[in-house]
């Protein structure tokens, strides 16, 4: 650290009784009261060099024994004046970047400038500031942090941006800097800038991202460490953070002085996040998210982290994703709204990139239920059309892999929200339908969200069960998955069959050797009745219709296995077992329809009941026999 002495005479202040004098073979003739200190020293060398004092004694008419001239406020104190004084007098005093903000205050405050003597103290310091100290890394970084102690005048003299300045061009040029070697993934200049109070630190990073000479991935990292460095749930360890900015009350601060703090200094990193879209991780900003949820961010504040988020959104965890929920109004123990308006933002950027597809506006042949299983469409897809007009102008392109990784990512958080008791089957469906439908080439998570839904709510009617398996497309099921959908005890009815269907018809495909559409190939070789059953769309908006037309297809399926002579699921070589389950879900279905529901549906529902239990009371040794009694293997036995 650099230092300058002024003066030469030796230090001849002592103190007697609780008074400062100095020791010379002239009496004193002028007292000033300092901070609780009381001076007595001579009028001569002081007021030549400071005109507050000329003022102050001009109009008090201070002599020997006469009224105590008051410093009241004085910046810096007893020491800084003692200091001035000993200036004045001649004898040395030593100036460093310690003590060199106290000093100039001080000088300022006494008007020792160039105006009331060639060569004062307030123009050795600034040459001394400008230089030695702010040429040097440490000691521009001490002065600044000084700075704090008397921020107003500081402001006023211009000490504070010129430290400012002098810090961002040495990080924008550090030839003359020796950093020390960094530990971290963090610049070097990261540990030493975050140890400054947030007014400071941001007025540097403004500095210096307005150079553009750093790199904006540097300047995300020197964000991360400060948010590490001060924020409570962005720190590594978990734990609270530091009280921010140093402060000397620390211990009478109450708690909504520190959240406003917090909350300010959250707010302020998160105005200086680079464009750059990978300059800071995802994990991070969903800290920051979670940080912002905590202490009542700005609105402004938490749209933006979203908006941030959603840029790249693949790149998240589960954990990350897991915003706690602190509103009064909501019991869920995660911020499923957040999740959800980031997945907006999701679509949005997905949607401008990729044109809204024709085929969702014209209806094409994959939309039937043949095709998707009686599979409701996600509302991204439903939406893209007139969401299309938002664009992101810093969006980037959505590769098929990252969509796939968003899909995994959000069956993940499902499956974690789903254990919640007080999860809304509204707000689980919309985020589960707001991905796209490519997002998921196979339903396997989302079979996962449904089964912990619905073990975690045993309470479900069988409304509410048919309206959350309506994610489901059967036909994207894995083997495992069907066999485990096969046996579960908590599907309704429709779903087992259908993925008893789509598991046989794949299992048939596989066996012909065919390349083609499993469920269309079994499709094909339905008869005509109910294979019109099948593709007929369910385009109605109520309840009571859908439950129908589920009815009538679920019964239709049930009357006739698929084609072939096998099943391939595992768990239907134990017939018997099979059956049985099968069974005691169509007892529950009957009870729970009353007698005019029995009476709307008397034609087709009542012989397809009829049917189903033929089908259910084949002997347990002899199923394939039977089978191939109801549905002949051969296309000659179907009916067109």
């Amino acid at each position: 650290m650099k230092f300058m002495k002024l003066g030469t005479r030796p230090d001849t202040f002592f103190t007697s009784e609780a008074v400062r004098s100095v020791s010379t073979e002239v009496a004193t003739d002028l007292q000033i009261l300092v901070d609780g200190c009381i001076y007595h020293l001579h009028k001569f060398p002081l007021l030549s060099k400071c005109m507050l004092l000329q003022a102050l004694c001009a109009d008090s008419g201070a002599s020997v024994g006469g009224d105590v001239v008051e410093l009241p406020g004085f910046p810096g104190g007893a020491e800084a004046f003692e200091a001035c004084a000993k200036f004045c007098y001649g004898i040395t005093i030593t100036v460093s970047a310690r003590n060199l903000v106290p000093l100039r205050c001080a000088a300022a405050h006494l008007g020792m400038s160039e105006a009331a003597d060639r060569g004062n103290l307030a123009a050795k310091l600034d040459a001394f500031l400008a230089s030695c100290l702010l040429r040097r890394w440490k000691d521009a970084l001490g002065v600044l942090h000084s700075t704090r102690h008397y921020a107003p005048l500081c402001e006023d003299l211009g000490l504070t941006s010129r430290c400012v300045d002098s810090v961002a061009a040495l990080i924008v040029n550090p030839d003359t800097v020796l950093p020390a070697k960094s530990t971290s993934a963090s610049p070097w200049w990261a540990h030493d800038i975050a140890e400054l109070g947030v007014d400071l630190f941001w007025r540097i990073m403004v500095a210096v991202k307005a150079t553009g000479a750093v790199h904006e991935k540097t300047v995300g990292d020197a964000l991360k460490a400060y948010a590490r460095r001060w924020l409570p749930n962005v720190a590594k360890d978990g734990l609270s953070a530091d009280q921010p900015f140093d402060d000397d009350a620390a211990g009478n601060t109450d708690v909504k002085q520190i959240t406003t703090r917090h909350r300010l200094l959250l707010e302020k990193i998160v105005s200086l996040l680079p464009a750059e879209r990978d300059a800071v991780s995802c994990s991070f900003l969903l800290k920051l998210l979670k940080a912002a949820n905590i202490l009542s961010a700005s609105a402004a504040s938490k749209s933006e982290l979203v908006r941030r988020v959603a840029w790249q959104l693949e790149e998240a965890g589960v954990a990350d994703l897991l915003v706690p929920s602190l509103s009064c109004v909501s019991e869920t123990l995660y911020d499923v709204d957040a999740v959800a308006a980031i997945l907006d933002e999701f679509a949005l950027r997905y949607a401008a990139v990729a044109p809204a597809p024709a085929l969702a506006l014209s209806g094409s042949p994959d939309d039937s239920p043949v095709h998707s299983g009686g599979h409701r469409r996600s509302r991204s897809a439903e939406s893209v059309s007139f969401d299309g007009t938002r664009r992101s102008l810093s969006a980037a392109p959505v590769s098929q892999g990252a969509l796939a990784r968003v899909g995994k990512l959000v069956d993940g958080f499902l499956v974690e929200v789903a254990k919640d008791p007080n999860m809304p089957l509204d707000k689980l469906l919309a985020i589960a339908e707001a991905v796209p439908d490519s997002a998921r080439p196979e339903h396997d998570g989302l079979y996962k969200v449904v089964d912990t839904y619905l073990k975690a709510h045993p309470e479900m009617n069988k409304s509410a069960r048919k309206r959350l398996c309506r994610v489901l497309n059967c036909r994207k099921l894995s083997e495992k998955a069907c066999a485990h959908a096969a046996q579960n005890e908590l599907l309704p009815l429709r779903v087992v069959v259908q993925v008893l269907f789509f598991e046989h018809a794949r299992a048939a495909a596989l066996a012909s050797g065919g390349r083609g559409d499993a469920a269309a190939a079994a499709a094909a070789e339905l008869p005509s009745n109910i294979r019109a059953l099948l593709s007929k769309a369910s385009g109605s908006s109520e309840d009571d219709e859908a439950d129908r037309v589920d009815e009538q297809r679920l019964r239709a399926l049930a009357a006739g296995a698929s084609p072939g002579d096998d099943w391939s699921v595992e768990g239907l070589r134990r017939a018997a077992s099979k059956i049985a389950t099968l069974r005691m879900k169509l007892a529950e279905e009957d009870e729970d329809h009353d007698a005019d529901e029995f009476a709307r549906k008397a034609g087709l529902a009542r012989s397809a009941s009829l049917r189903f239990r033929a089908f259910c009371a084949i002997p347990a040794g002899k199923p394939k026999r039977v089978l191939s009694k109801l549905w002949p293997i051969g296309r000659s036995g179907v009916s067109h």
